[in-house]
């Protein structure tokens, strides 16, 4: 589980809320805007900052669905949301040939040399004259995106190879709707995204989510996760396991929250989809108190010391013993898991402080 602290530390430093690899589609991008939207339900943006932030969002997702070179490259999609204190940042990638940045990049500074009072104007004048095509039109769409925050937008390229480059577009909105450049220098890096994907390729991770867990948050999680899972070929019985492993864990993440100001000063919770060949690995990560540790750990070993036939007996006790009128001590839960993958309940406990440790669990779930 090493590599969950290198996905930890790049979550930490780009305060990243929600990270997705793959092909962008009709089916999935609604799930990608319902799970910024839940999150910033908490926030202080207000009605107009919303509209304007989701427009841009809708428009960035278009752009990489309408700009990605090939099936062959489509995976490496990136879209990325990260919470500031000052607003949110949205940022996409995607690969495209090495022979467009030049005009790409040439309709990008025009469009970040123009003032905010007019863009629309040009705006205007390009929906008279622009001859669409099925990419959308010439740099329409990027103008369009500049149109709704009235300021610049953040990019870079990053080469690939001698014909593939990932074009990397940010924006940074703060609660009134209005976009501000980042960094100190003025100079938007990249490097940073293209290592997030490549990590995230290196372990097949398609998502990632760092954040408080609302029911909201989480119902929302679990619909993107169950849109994700109906695109691809996966089976009808496996997509079930899955989603039910899903939603075990998520309420096991929940169950040991505690509270939005210590998992900030401490450790967001953390939720990692991974897929590679028929089977499905759901990582999960959440603060946990100290002195709760052990009966848990128990609970744990018990379970992976139990057979097919164990678990079901295990499960009927549990079931016995469940009192109706008491909150579930998450043992029905973590059964559930188990029964539904076809190995053991991977974890472990990373010690923070006197009070606190980090719980990471590992679930794996194939088809094979």
């Amino acid at each position: 589980m090493d590599f969950i602290r290198a996905i930890r530390q790049k979550i930490h430093e780009g305060n990243l809320m929600f990270v997705y690899r793959g092909v962008v589609t009709v089916e999935n991008t609604s799930s990608l805007l319902m799970l910024l939207e839940k999150e910033m339900e908490s926030s202080e943006f207000g009605f107009q900052g919303r509209k304007r932030l989701f427009m841009f969002v809708l428009e960035s997702l278009q752009n990489v669905s309408r700009h990605s070179t090939s099936d062959d490259y489509s995976e490496m999609s990136l879209v990325m949301y990260s919470r500031r204190p000052d607003g949110y940042t949205v940022t996409t990638g995607n690969v495209i040939e090495t022979s467009q940045i030049g005009n790409l990049k040439k309709k990008l500074e025009e469009i970040n040399n123009l003032e905010p009072g007019e863009i629309r104007t040009v705006y205007r004048q390009m929906l008279n004259a622009s001859e669409f095509s099925t990419k959308g039109g010439a740099g329409l769409g990027l103008i369009e995106m500049a149109k709704k925050t009235g300021n610049r937008l953040d990019y870079d390229f990053v080469q690939l190879d001698g014909d593939y480059s990932y074009f990397i577009l940010s924006k940074t909105v703060d609660s009134k709707g209005t976009g501000f450049r980042t960094g100190s220098a003025g100079r938007f890096e990249g490097r940073s995204v293209s290592e997030l994907e490549q990590l995230m390729a290196s372990f097949n991770i398609y998502m990632i989510w760092s954040g408080h867990f609302s029911p909201d948050v989480s119902k929302e999680v679990l619909s993107f996760a169950e849109t994700r899972l109906s695109e691809g070929d996966t089976d009808t019985a496996l997509r079930r396991k899955v989603f039910g492993v899903l939603v075990e864990a998520l309420d096991n993440v929940a169950r040991h929250n505690p509270g939005q100001t210590v998992e900030e000063q401490y450790g967001m919770p953390l939720v990692l989809i991974r897929f590679k060949e028929k089977e499905y690995t759901i990582t999960t990560g959440n603060l946990i108190e100290n002195d709760k540790i052990s009966p848990f750990r128990q609970k744990l070993d018990t379970i992976n010391n139990a057979d097919r036939e164990g678990l079901k007996n295990l499960l009927k006790q549990s079931l016995m013993n469940q009192q109706m009128n008491v909150q579930s001590t998450g043992n029905l839960g973590l059964i559930e898991m188990a029964r539904k993958s076809d190995g053991k309940l991977n974890y472990n406990f990373e010690k923070i402080n006197d009070r606190y440790s980090y719980f990471i669990l590992e679930v794996k779930v194939s088809g094979r």
